[in-house]
């Protein structure tokens, strides 16, 4: 079963700023933890990172949930410059709820010279009908208040003019 969530936004910066911040940054100012979901600290395995195909590791922090440490790899699927990305998040080193990949989406579109709006997609793949109606409420009540989480982090790293980490 596949479960979806979007938000969107608009963000005052250009459609380049925008497509690239959000991919190309320091990934543990984007993802900087939300009530069980753990802060990540770093990557590792990125030298290619950027490209369709690449992927990298990502480590997170102890919390309520998880350990810390390696927690799940992160793959870029398709990019297509200045318009959207697709990513996937599997291989997950702790138990969520039966999902076994999240197929994620960013898209942007000029509204102006510095106007871009953000239209932000996930879809939760699940594996286990027993758990459905939890996957349900995770992604309705849940990821969507930390996908909105994540709009901001990326907004004030645009404002801020933040620098990549990846060409």
């Amino acid at each position: 079963m596949i479960f979806n969530a979007k938000v969107s936004t608009i963000y005052s910066c250009s459609l380049e700023r925008a497509f690239k911040t959000a991919m190309l940054s320091d990934l543990s100012k984007i993802h900087t933890g939300f009530i069980f979901m753990p802060k990540v600290t770093h990557v590792t395995k990125d030298e290619n990172w950027g490209q369709p195909g690449s992927s990298k590791m990502v480590f997170v922090a102890k919390s309520i949930t998880q350990k810390g440490g390696f927690a799940f790899m992160d793959r870029i699927i398709e990019r297509v410059e200045n318009d959207y990305w697709k990513i996937q998040v599997d291989d997950f080193q702790f138990w969520i709820m039966s999902f076994t990949k999240f197929v994620g989406e960013w898209k942007v579109l000029k509204l102006d010279e510095n106007k871009t709006k953000i239209e932000y997609t996930y879809r939760l793949h699940a594996k286990n009908p027993i758990l459905y109606p939890m996957n349900w409420l995770f992604v309705k009540i849940f990821w969507k208040r930390y996908m909105n989480r994540v709009l901001e982090n990326i907004r004030r790293m645009t404002l801020n003019n933040e620098p990549y980490l990846y060409p």
